[in-house]
C-alpha cells in the first residue's frame, strides 16, 4: 500500500472561522442550486426554439430528445437539491436511506461515474441524510476524470456514520476542501461553489461528528468519525 500523501494531515484547529448570516446562507445555497439546474432548463428553452423555427424542421427529433433528457435531468437535481439542502420535513424529521439512493444514482451516474450504494434502507435523522447527500457531492470533486463511489455505513441506528472511497485517475482531495468543511473563512469569503463543503461541515458539526479526507493512491477517502 502507498503512503498516505500530505493532503491527509489535518491542520490545527482553525484560526479564522466563518461567521455567516442566516440571510448570506440561504442566499448562497438558493445560488447553488440555481447553478445546478440553469444549464438543463437552458438546454429545454434552446430545445424549443428550435421547434419554433420553421426553417429547422430536419431537427425536431433532435430537439425533443434534447428537451427530453435536459427536462430529466433538471428534474433529477431538483429532487436532489431539495433533500441536500432543503428544508426535506419538519424539524426532528427522518428520512430514508432508500430515498437518498434514489436521488443520488440520476444525479451523480454517467458514462464516466457509478455509484455503489451498501448502506441499509432504513429512517435516520433529517440532517445526518443531508450530510450523505452533501458528502457524495463532495466524494464526485474528487475524482474529476471519473470513476467508482463506494458508500457504506459506520455503526448502527442514529449513529450511523458515513464511508466515501472514490477511485478513479488523477484523483485527489481538491485545495482547501478539508479547511471549508472545518469552517475555515476562504480568501475572498464564500461563493456559490464553496458554500456546498461549507454547508456539509456545518450538518456534520450539528450531527455531532467531524469530515475527514484520506487519500492513497487514486483512492481519496471521506469518512464521518465520531
Amino acid at each position: 500500500m502507498s503512503t498516505p500523501s500530505p493532503a491527509t494531515q489535518h491542520p490545527a484547529t482553525p484560526a479564522v472561522t466563518l461567521a455567516v448570516s442566516a440571510l448570506d446562507l440561504g442566499a448562497l445555497l438558493c445560488s447553488r442550486v440555481c447553478h445546478d439546474v440553469i444549464s438543463p432548463v437552458g438546454a429545454i428553452v434552446n430545445g424549443l426554439e428550435v421547434l419554433e423555427d420553421e426553417d429547422a424542421a430536419d431537427m425536431r427529433d433532435v430537439a425533443l430528445d434534447l428537451i427530453a433528457k435536459s427536462a430529466r435531468q433538471a428534474s433529477a437535481r431538483l429532487q436532489f437539491t431539495r433533500l441536500a439542502f432543503g428544508a426535506a420535513g419538519s424539524a426532528g424529521a427522518r428520512l430514508d436511506l432508500g430515498d437518498a439512493e434514489q436521488v443520488v444514482r440520476p444525479v451523480i451516474e454517467d458514462g464516466r461515474t457509478r455509484v455503489e450504494w451498501s448502506l441499509p434502507r432504513e429512517l435516520l435523522p433529517k440532517n445526518r441524510v443531508k450530510l450523505l447527500l452533501n458528502l457524495v457531492l463532495l466524494a464526485g470533486t474528487t475524482i474529476p476524470r471519473g470513476g467508482v463511489i463506494r458508500i457504506s455505513a459506520v455503526g448502527e441506528g442514529d449513529a450511523t456514520g458515513f464511508v466515501l472511497a472514490s477511485t478513479g485517475e488523477k484523483a485527489r482531495i481538491p485545495e482547501g476542501l478539508q479547511a471549508l468543511v472545518d469552517g475555515v473563512a476562504p480568501e475572498g469569503g464564500l461563493d456559490a461553489h464553496s458554500v456546498q463543503p461549507f454547508y456539509a461541515g456545518m450538518l456534520a458539526r450539528d450531527c455531532a461528528i467531524a469530515i475527514r479526507f484520506a487519500q492513497d493512491g487514486d483512492t481519496v477517502t471521506i469518512s464521518t468519525p465520531g
